[in-house]
């Protein structure tokens, strides 16, 4: 069985509230072409942004089941507290429905402002005790009730870390939102390129040093985009911690939190040699599959780049960097153990998996 475990999905134009275009938060024009934000669009490219077309693409590219993230754009930073919680309610009542109506092709995610704690505790229940969702996505970084923004992991947001550990999710941390409060032009897609991955290092930076991996024993979080930097910053890291102790007192020390059973990254670094790093720290068994589709960024067809959904593991796997049980285990072992027990047996039982 193969299960994609990044994955998104847009609503279609005239399933999305009409006072999310009306007050230009979010849409999607008539013509499916571009999805729009006041002063942002972005083009759609490809059709498998849409559900029909992605269950067609799916089974062009022989997935058999897919883990649909909250769409980016739905975090809510910036809006007004009436309007935010209108709008993640819809994406969670979105991503349930998928679900409900195709159980054995997605299980979806739900989102939570972490700026409002206790909106976001009844929201986690509501999820999952109503809905049946499991996964709980998180952006890296959030705008606090003041305006100032935080790493997800800052201590204020430790009640939403223990709720989702008494329900024993999958966390999905997630970047966006960068050109927001890193202070630089929005050029050559930089914040896209670079700053996306220095946003994912940052809140691996927090939830490692503040130790929530031991302090919430039931949570498993996976790292979008595979923590590129996270990974190769490792060595810094480790040294300014034993080097100016006096900036971390009561911090745990990163090298604990390497190879952690509850720590997970995604495949998609692009390369072979960054994956190859990713193995030799983290071991495959903290690996899953992320294919990060349809976005442009992420494991798509591509004739200029000759590539396709699955290529980066398929070279891993010819260059010796992985085994064919590790290739498998990429593939469906690894996205059930972080999407956590109850889901896995469902799925176990649905796909009749060798549990």
């Amino acid at each position: 069985m193969r299960i994609n475990g990044h994955s998104h999905l847009l609503p279609y134009p005239e399933d999305i509230p009409a006072f999310m275009k009306d007050k230009e938060i979010f849409w999607v024009d008539s013509e499916r072409k571009y999805m729009l934000q006041k002063g942002w669009k972005r083009p759609i490219t490809d059709s498998s942004f849409f559900l029909d077309e992605k269950l067609e693409w799916m089974e062009r590219n022989n997935i058999d089941h897919a883990v649909v993230l909250n769409l980016s754009q739905l975090y809510g930073n910036g809006l007004r507290l009436e309007e935010m919680k209108k709008v993640l309610r819809f994406q969670n009542d979105f991503n349930a429905k998928v679900q409900q109506d195709h159980p054995d092709k997605f299980t979806c995610g739900f989102v939570v402002h972490s700026g409002f704690v206790q909106g976001a505790l009844w929201e986690i229940e509501r999820c999952v005790e109503k809905l049946g969702l499991r996964v709980l996505c998180l952006p890296t970084h959030y705008m606090d009730s003041i305006g100032t923004w935080r790493s997800i992991f800052d201590e204020e947001i430790e009640p939403i870390l223990e709720l989702a550990n008494h329900y024993k999710l999958a966390i999905e941390v997630h970047p966006y939102d960068g050109e927001k409060f890193i202070k630089l032009q929005n050029t050559a897609w930089r914040f896209h390129l670079v700053w996306m991955l220095a946003q994912c290092a940052d809140s691996y930076h927090f939830f490692t040093l503040n130790g929530y991996h031991a302090k919430y024993p039931d949570i498993r979080v996976c790292f979008a985009h595979g923590g590129q930097l996270a990974q190769i910053n490792l060595g810094r890291r480790i040294q300014g911690f034993d080097g100016r102790p006096d900036l971390f007192k009561g911090k745990m020390h990163p090298r604990k939190a390497v190879g952690h059973p509850n720590i997970y990254f995604d495949t998609l670094v692009h390369d072979t040699e960054s994956l190859e790093l990713m193995v030799k720290r983290m071991s495959t068994d903290q690996i899953i599959m992320g294919l990060d589709d349809p976005y442009p960024l992420g494991e798509m067809e591509s004739e200029p780049q000759s590539s396709y959904p699955g290529k980066l593991l398929d070279l891993a796997l010819k260059k010796n960097i992985i085994n064919e049980q590790q290739h498998k285990d990429i593939w469906c072992d690894n996205v059930l153990k972080w999407l956590g027990e109850p889901r896995k047996q469902e799925l176990v039982k649905m796909f009749g998996i060798e549990g």
